[in-house]
């Protein structure tokens, strides 16, 4: 990092922030018909709207709460269970931006990474449904960023950024338990970080090592559990407080339950592969087919690996720990689902794994700029026209018929 900090570029973000809230929401109502696990969820955040008792508790509160926000100022309606999720793709988008300004201080390559991540096609359909995983991303990707901030913050602002990157871990947590593997993630990194920082404190200046990590685990478990506090104002099967801890355990078994093999399930392995993607629609509905087949952009899902195994390869050479930690959060954030135990996968899981690409490829251009002169730009056009020659298809435009989805059907396993 340079050793005078360039002003902060607020209006860049605030531009790209814009251009991303008006991409996940434009027509963002279409269909108006409940899409794929939107009828698990949105049911659910309408019995929490009423808190009339418990509903969907495979999972905890805060993801259905935050739909349910969104239909109590938007409407029972597509665009109430579906906006809230807009707004999280938003905060991955402008996350992954501040998260490279951060580490480099360069406008180009936070931009870059920006770019990247809003034209992730995955991306920008999380953030047009009514599903968990795009709040329980936006957390993760915040808390990242607030983490990494205390790394760099004066003594006096340590603490209260590393109190922030746990309460979001823990907000993400209370999404989906998907999240938590990334409490231990953060631990170990920060441990590494300080292991190899032992001669001179560059990092989390003035912040001892065991109160750091008692603090991130105490405050992220307490936030966790905050978030069923509307559960005690159920009028039916009100939560207790003698009754939450056993509550974890009734949730656990649904997560572990063995459910019936399903059509769209794959293996963690083939996710990065993208073998098996979704049809999260394909029906007819609001008067014409329509579909949305949930994919990674190509480009970024695959030139994104070589990313990953790139920074992994230069980081043990440089033993630069930004780019061991960039490999390492993918690489662990894929790993997590060999370990975690469903009966079954499907590639939506993967979804934080995508986000973490797009960081891997802004670092790798920021790396070989000299070297690889416009590179950059060319890459962005062919993920530009991607996304662009997938937009009928993941947008729920009008097709031209039940037969149409065949145009863009690149593989014997895409369905």
């Amino acid at each position: 990092m340079p050793s005078v900090t360039p002003p902060r570029p607020i209006l860049t973000a605030t531009l790209i922030g814009v251009v991303a809230q008006f991409l996940f929401t434009l027509n963002i109502a279409r269909p108006s018909i409940l899409v794929f696990d939107e009828t698990h969820y949105v049911p659910a955040a309408r019995r929490l709207l009423a808190l009339s008792g418990p509903a969907n508790i495979e999972h905890p509160l805060l993801g259905k709460s935050l739909i349910a926000a969104g239909m109590a100022l938007f409407g029972n309606n597509a665009l109430g269970w579906r906006l809230p999720s807009a707004l999280a793709s938003t905060a991955v988008v402008l996350g992954v931006f501040w998260i490279l300004w951060v580490l480099f201080h360069d406008r180009r390559t936070a931009i870059i990474g920006a770019v990247l991540t809003m034209l992730n096609i995955t991306v920008f359909i999380q953030g047009r449904i009514g599903m968990l995983d795009g709040f329980m991303a936006a957390f993760l990707v915040l808390a990242v960023l607030a983490l990494l901030r205390s790394a760099y913050a004066p003594p006096d602002r340590v603490w209260r950024r590393w109190i922030l990157g746990s309460v979001l871990l823990g907000l993400a947590v209370g999404v989906k338990w998907a999240a938590a593997p990334y409490v231990a993630w953060a631990a170990l990194g920060f441990v590494a970080v300080r292991w190899r920082d032992r001669a001179a404190r560059h990092h989390w200046a003035g912040m001892a090592t065991l109160p750091a990590l008692a603090t991130l685990g105490a405050v992220s478990i307490a936030t966790y559990l905050l978030t069923f506090a509307p559960a005690f104002f159920y009028a039916a099967e009100p939560m207790t407080l003698a009754g939450l801890i056993p509550f974890q355990k009734s949730m656990y078994l649904q997560q572990t339950e063995i459910l019936p093999p399903h059509p769209y399930q794959s293996s963690w392995w083939s996710w990065p592969l993208m073998i098996r993607p979704i049809w999260y629609l394909y029906e007819r509905a609001d008067d014409a087919q329509r579909g949305i087949l949930l994919l990674g952009n190509p480009a970024i899902l695959w030139g994104g690996l070589l990313a990953v195994a790139w920074c992994a390869w230069a980081g043990i050479m440089q033993r630069a720990w930004i780019l061991l930690g960039i490999a390492g959060l993918w690489t662990v954030s894929l790993l997590i689902w060999a370990i975690i135990p469903k009966s079954l996968g499907f590639f939506y899981y993967y979804y934080p794994s995508i986000i973490w690409l797009s960081l891997a490829l802004a670092v790798a251009g920021h790396h070989w700029r000299d070297r690889a002169l416009h590179w950059e730009t060319a890459y962005l056009a062919v993920v530009a026209l991607l996304f662009v020659y997938f937009y009928p298809i993941i947008s729920a435009t009008a097709l031209p018929g039940p037969a149409a989805f065949r145009f863009w059907m690149w593989f014997p396993t895409w369905p």
